[in-house]
């Protein structure tokens, strides 16, 4: 991949703790989004469930990309959000322009 890339972030919180996902987001996005290469960085919340979370990524190139999830400040985030997360986010990784 050489072009932009398009990642979706899925998150899942423990029940009653979306509240908590959203006030990590906010203190996080603003450190995200001024990394070299960050197009999107935004969070939405799942209609029907306010404990679930997507994040829209895009970034310039992959290598952005890889900057991105080896920084400190996505380790910290990683660990922080142990608390109040049910487990690991599922990252999909896409390319950016649409097949069909």
């Amino acid at each position: 991949m050489t072009g932009p890339v398009r990642v979706v972030a899925l998150l899942q919180t423990q029940p009653g703790r979306g509240a908590d996902q959203l006030a990590a987001f906010e203190a996080l996005a603003p450190v995200v989004r001024a990394e070299d290469g960050c197009l999107q960085y935004d969070l939405h919340t799942v209609a029907a469930d306010p404990d679930r979370f997507v994040v829209i990524e895009r970034w310039a190139s992959a290598q952005a990309l890889a900057a991105h999830a080896g920084s400190d400040h996505m380790r910290a985030s990683s660990e922080a959000s142990a608390a109040f997360r049910t487990g690991k986010p599922e990252v999909i990784v896409l390319s950016d322009e649409p097949v069909a």
